[in-house]
Formats: structure tokens, sequence, C-alpha cells
């Protein structure tokens, strides 16, 4: 390897982002491991991670939708707190309009187990599912994009700070992962493209602006939640 100047990826150091609520009720697990669906809107997976940069950790939050391995939401915050995985919701509900009943299925983590998060839930027709507790093959499918992530972006880079973070991040996500990256459970499409292909013309988004896909408004805007 040094004399072709090649160098293998390192694995970077853990950190647990899923902090439980014992006195938190979580949803029943509807999805039992079976992570398939004919068309979209019906199996979302989420998740969160970490983003380390010198300026100290940034957390990440992805909705997933299991049909075209899209993601359709995501969020990013220097806190993990509640607010982080609203926000990811909030995108996937506005960008897919889901007509209704879509599955949520994460892990017991304190954000999803939160009253706030299980209000949006029933607000957005959404159905909440989590999966058992310390068992990473309840979200593997999501599992499995944090671990692409980390192997073709953050072990390669060293971020400054959490502005170079967020740019780097969105670049990976909407600009390569789900319009060129190929996926062999997709006949070797990227999400954007199986979708075009193969699925039907999608309901229109809901009104309103989301804070990653819109300039913000003049003014204050809703406050971040409390962490859990």
């Amino acid at each position: 390897m040094r004399v072709s100047n090649t160098v293998g990826v390192s694995r970077r150091k853990s950190f647990r982002t899923t902090r439980r609520d014992p006195a938190a009720r979580p949803a029943p697990d509807l999805v039992d491991r079976q992570f398939s669906a004919s068309g979209p809107n019906q199996l979302w997976v989420a998740d969160i991670t970490y983003l380390p940069t010198i300026a100290g950790f940034h957390f990440l939050a992805v909705v997933l939708d299991v049909w075209s391995r899209k993601i359709v939401g995501w969020s990013m915050s220097a806190r993990l707190n509640t607010e982080i995985v609203l926000k990811a919701l909030d995108m996937a509900v506005q960008r897919r309009g889901p007509a209704g009943g879509v599955i949520h299925h994460s892990d017991q983590g304190c954000q999803y187990t939160s009253t706030e998060f299980g209000r949006h839930c029933r607000e957005a027709g959404v159905r909440p599912s989590m999966g058992s507790v310390g068992d990473c093959y309840d979200n593997a499918m999501c599992e499995s994009f944090f671990a692409t992530l980390e192997c073709e972006l953050l072990d390669r880079t060293r971020f400054v700070d959490r502005t170079e973070a967020e740019r780097a991040v969105f670049d990976f996500i909407e600009g390569f992962y789900n319009t060129k990256r190929r996926h062999s459970a997709l006949g070797y499409l990227a999400p954007v493209t199986f979708e075009q292909k193969t699925a039907p013309p999608p309901a229109p988004p809901l009104r309103g602006r989301h804070p990653l896909l819109d300039p913000p408004p003049q003014g204050g805007g809703r406050k971040a939640s409390r962490e859990c």
C-alpha cells in the first residue's frame, strides 16, 4: 500500500446517540424486521447519527423511504434533542405528501418516544413504530445508510466546523446519494431514477415552508425543544 500510495479507511470512535426515557411508552413494532414495501410512502425508517468536527459534534437525523431507499427527510443540529427528529419528519411529510397511514419506524430513543413527536405523527397521519432495545437489526436499513455515509464521506473528511459538515452532508444526500448512487436492490438505479421509472405520479406536497428547503421568514420561529 505504501508503494501505491494508498491508505485504508479508519473507523471513527463510537458515540451513543440513543438514550431511552424509562418513563416513556414506546410505540409497538409494526415492522418486525420486514423492511419491504410495494410502493412509496408505505414504510419510512428513521435514525440519528453524529458527525465529528473540530468545533464539536454535529448530529444528523434522517427519514428513509424503504421502497426506493431515498432519503426523504433530514435535519442537522448541534444539539441532540427532539427538535432534530421533528424537522426531519416535517421535511419528509412536506416533500412526500403521504395520503395517510405511512409507518415511521425508529429505535426507542427519547427523541422518538417524546410526547411532542407522537403528537406530530398523529397530526400528519403517520403511524409510529419502534424496534426493540439495543438491536441494530431492528432498524437495519437506516443503519446501512449510515454505514454508507460513514464509509463514503465521514471517514474520508475532517470537518473544521459545523457549517462545513452541513454543506458536505447536503451535497452527499441531495447531490449524490439520492440522485446518483446506484443500489443493487433497485436494479442498480439511483433512488430518484428508480422512482421516476417505477412510481405513479406523486401526490402534491403539503403547503408551507421547511427550514432546510426554503429561506427563513423575517422574525422569529418555533423555539427548539428541550433536550431529553
